[in-house]
């Protein structure tokens, strides 16, 4: 018998234990790795391919049906997967949606998190942020995200906010960081640097992202759209904050 095939066997065996409700399914599903020819191949469960194609075939039923009325037998029948083969990657439906929505996070605002993490600290940096904000956040991938985890955040709202706490909010934290350092050094006005993060926030987006979400606007944006966008933005903040000396120019 072939690793192929014991590893569908096992994963049949496990999915069986699940519907009996034996409360064995991690067991069920550990499968010892093979080495051949010196070289130690993909346990069950590890391979990058068919986890994307899961995850792909879950993102169309999630967004086609909903995350209640979906099933994993609707899953399994998108991906082209068989029950066994799901259940050795996921161990519910619920597993299932917060790894989409991990991949999400990972895949579509990883260039996003990168700017987060190294900062900003000119107005430049800040125009460019905001334009890397806006077309990420107006992307068909994240818009589609975005949908689904709305979908669902009025009955697990502990999966939305989970989604929340990772992405958007780590990018008001350091809008805020950034805007305390401007009050500090005498460029901005005194106010509350966070709450002045989503307002900030909520212009580069306005009149795009809302429309985009409710399918108004059927494709994203232009980048020159979003440039003037978030030019616009930044004007208006800075002579609504700014000191009356500070030049709001380019």
């Amino acid at each position: 018998m072939n690793r192929e095939h014991r590893i569908e066997q096992s994963a049949a065996a496990a999915f069986d234990s699940i519907e009996a409700g034996d409360g064995n399914e991690a067991s069920a599903f550990a499968v010892e790795p093979d080495v051949e020819g010196g070289r130690t191949r993909l346990a069950a469960g590890q391979d990058p391919i068919k986890r994307q194609q899961i995850l792909e075939g879950a993102q169309n039923v999630f967004l086609r049906m909903g995350f209640d009325a979906a099933s994993m037998n609707d899953i399994t029948r998108e991906a082209g997967v068989s029950k066994g083969t799901i259940y050795v990657y996921f161990n519910s439906k619920e597993d299932l949606f917060v790894s989409l929505c991990e991949h999400y996070r990972m895949t579509t605002f990883s260039k996003l998190v990168d700017k987060i993490d190294q900062g900003f600290s000119t107005r430049e940096e800040l125009a460019d942020f905001g334009v890397t904000l806006v077309t990420l956040i107006t992307s068909t991938t994240a818009i589609r995200a975005q949908r689904i985890i709305l979908g669902v955040s009025e009955r697990k709202p502990e999966l939305s906010a989970r989604f929340y706490e990772r992405g958007p909010k780590r990018s008001h934290l350091i809008m805020a960081d950034y805007l305390s350092k401007m009050i500090q050094s005498g460029e901005l006005e005194p106010f509350d640097p966070l709450e002045k993060a989503y307002q900030l926030s909520d212009l580069f987006l306005s009149g795009l992202y809302r429309p985009r979400l409710f399918g108004v606007l059927s494709e994203p944006p232009s980048r020159q759209t979003i440039v003037k966008n978030v030019e616009s933005a930044l004007d208006f903040f800075f002579r609504a904050y700014g000191k009356r000396s500070l030049d709001v120019s380019k």
